[in-house]
């Protein structure tokens, strides 16, 4: 039996049979099946052949390692966005804080003024920082100014940049005028500056602000006094 088994198994071989194809008819030890094996030689053909196959195993190994991967991505998100529950206005003022802390403007030592200035690429984020804006802080909307940073070699997309905007934070068209070209630096990678889901970054101005900006400071003062980190 075993005789007739190597025979089989070497006569795959040489019709270019990987070797998990040869054990799927042949009820040996890859061990075995390696020592059958070891003296046949095959042709350049037999040997791409192999190639190609293991190219696809990879292929769809590595597809299902994606698929697993995103599966398990979606469900991780899932759980944790439903660990957050409708936010109180208590809540949503604390979080304008914090985002301006991290991302906003703060007044230099000796400035005579500094009004409020926020810059981001991430227009929900730019949203809720409207949100805190309009619905905290009381600002008009006239006294809001859009400004859009971006990289020149984006120019002929300016309306389609002007657009996203407007549409994301509500604001008319005509409040995203103030355009500001980028200069492109040499040697810079940017894996999204050359496709169409890049539209730079918004710089968000208040009109006649540095009082609110101190006042702003001064909340983000009593966050760190009340998380006892001083």
């Amino acid at each position: 039996m075993k005789i007739e088994l190597r025979e089989k198994a070497i006569e795959l071989r040489l019709q270019g049979y990987t070797y998990s194809e040869i054990l799927k008819v042949t009820p040996v030890s890859r061990s075995t099946l390696s020592l059958w094996l070891r003296s046949v030689g095959l042709s350049t053909r037999q040997k791409q052949r192999i190639t190609e196959l293991k190219l696809q195993s990879a292929k769809r190994g590595a597809l299902i390692r994606k698929q697993e991967r995103i599966r398990k991505t979606i469900q991780i998100k899932t759980i944790a966005s439903n660990e957050i529950t409708q936010l109180t206005r208590k809540e949503l003022w604390i979080l304008g804080t914090a985002l301006y802390w991290a991302e906003g403007s703060k007044e230099k030592t000796g400035a005579n003024n500094s009004g409020i200035i926020f810059s981001n690429s991430d227009p929900f984020m730019i949203r809720i920082f409207l949100l805190w804006l309009l619905e905290f802080l009381h600002i008009k909307q006239e006294n809001i100014v859009f400004e859009i940073y971006i990289h020149e070699s984006h120019k002929n997309r300016l309306e389609v940049v002007k657009k996203y905007w407007s549409d994301h934070c509500s604001f008319p068209l005509s409040k995203f005028d103030r355009i500001y070209f980028k200069k492109e630096k040499i040697r810079t990678v940017r894996k999204n500056k050359s496709t169409d889901t890049y539209f730079g970054l918004l710089r968000v101005r208040v009109r006649k602000s540095t009082d609110l900006n101190r006042r702003i400071e001064g909340w983000i003062e009593g966050i760190i006094y009340h998380c006892g980190v001083v």
